[in-house]
């Protein structure tokens, strides 16, 4: 099986983003970050028909690694992708993670970012991250295996070189 559009989905903090880059890095592939398309200077949400016009021309390309949730957009990604990785790492990591990046990154904008958002303490993302299970990891899961395509669970960042050695070998 050829693997050439990827999906990278999961809790926030999980480690989405980074875990794109390094597939990247092993297979060649493109990465798009949808926060680097969503967010505009400020962390102002960018126009929706701006948005899904950038999203849906990344979609046209016959080969990309696609990293976040944005669930309005999982059934038109999960349509032209080959594969999926899910990040189902439990929650307090993924707060762990959150408060780690926060404190390396506080001030300064990651290159997965959105120009101009730069990294912060942010309390409504942490209670987003802490209810994301129940509010939009069982409808992404629904979504993943209604589509049929092919999924691999990663459950614990130890997990992750595994991954990244058997998907560049697809």
């Amino acid at each position: 099986m050829s693997c050439r559009r990827i999906l990278v989905v999961g809790c926030p903090g999980g480690g989405k983003s980074t875990l794109a880059r390094r597939l990247g890095d092993a297979t060649g592939l493109p990465v798009v970050h949808l926060d680097k398309l969503f967010w505009t200077v400020g962390w102002v949400e960018r126009d929706k028909m701006e948005f899904l016009r950038d999203l849906d021309a990344a979609l046209q390309g016959d080969a990309w690694i696609i990293d976040g949730n944005y669930s309005g957009t999982l059934a038109r990604r999960l349509e032209l992708c080959d594969l999926v990785v899910y990040l189902d790492i439990p929650r307090v990591r993924c707060l762990l993670g959150i408060v780690r990046r926060v404190l390396a990154n506080y001030g300064t904008t990651r290159p997965d970012m959105g120009e101009g958002c730069p990294e912060r303490f942010d309390l409504e993302f942490l209670r987003y991250v802490w209810d994301f299970e129940r509010d939009h990891g069982a409808r992404q899961k629904a979504l993943i295996a209604g589509s049929g395509k092919p999924v691999i669970f990663v459950r614990d960042r130890r997990e992750i070189e595994g991954v990244i050695e058997k998907v560049a070998g697809m």
